[in-house]
Order: C-alpha cells, then structure tokens, then sequence
C-alpha cells in the first residue's frame, strides 16, 4: 500500500500534505471496502462485519479493570517504592509523602507525563487504593523521551 500510495502522490503530482492525505484516504477506502483482498478473497470491511456477527472477533470494548478510576492509571510509566519511616518515597531524587501507609510498605507510582503543561502526574496507589496524586514538573523527573 505504501508503494502505490507514493506513485499516486507522483502521478497527481501531489506537492502537500493535504494532497497527500486525500490520496491516503481514498486509497484505505479503496482497499477496505471494494478491493478483494488477494489471500482471503474477502473484502476487508465484510470479512470483519462477518466476524463480529459470527463472534469470532477478538476486537473487545475498552473497561477499566477495578481498581482502577482512570485511563491514566492504565496507560502509564510505573515504578515501585518502598516507604521510609517519615511515611516518604523518593523517586528521581525527588521526595514524596504518602500519608495512611505503614512504612517499609511498598507504593505503586503511575507516572502520566504531560508535554504540553510540562508536567507529571504522579498517582500513589497502595493495596489497590488509590492514596495520593502529586503533580510535579518534568523537568525534575529523568524521565524516557520518545
């Protein structure tokens, strides 16, 4: 697909991105709802109408599996702590409290970074409760660049 999308662009002499997106576009359509697909012999869109139907799909509805309250707590960069005897962590050099844990107990962090406000939120969770949210800047965290 990549290769006839390029020599699309080339025979329309495509020169934008907006152009380029067009003959993207039409190009899925073409290949998900009239192209018959060369190893099925099944149009795409019909085939997965099928499946669902026949419940042979493996696609599922997105939930939140308990405990959990949000997406962030989901998708997210994870850490374990253990809790000193001043009810703190210390993640990136950087100290939290979690009150309401015992120490030497462990603290699961969801770390949800935010480029745009150039924050981090940090979640606490313990015995799958939900203890603390700290929000912290992320240029104080080392955290992965992407």
């Amino acid at each position: 697909m990549q290769d006839r999308i390029v020599r699309t662009c080339y025979r329309e002499n495509a020169t934008t991105i907006e152009e380029g997106q067009q003959i993207l576009n039409n190009e899925m359509n073409r290949y998900n709802y009239h192209q018959v697909h060369s190893t099925t012999g099944e149009i795409p869109a019909l085939r997965m109408a099928k499946a669902f139907e026949q419940g042979k799909s493996l696609f599922r509805e997105f939930t939140l599996p308990v405990p959990f309250q949000s997406t962030k707590d989901i998708f997210c960069l994870r850490a374990e702590r253990v809790v000193n005897p001043y009810r703190k962590i210390s993640f990136q050099n950087v100290e939290f409290k979690v009150p309401g844990v015992p120490i030497r107990e462990k603290v699961q962090l969801r770390i949800v970074p935010d480029d745009e406000m150039n924050l981090a939120e940090i979640r606490f969770w313990y015995k799958s409760q939900l203890v603390g949210i700290e929000k912290i800047k992320c240029s104080e965290l080392k955290l992965v660049q992407f």
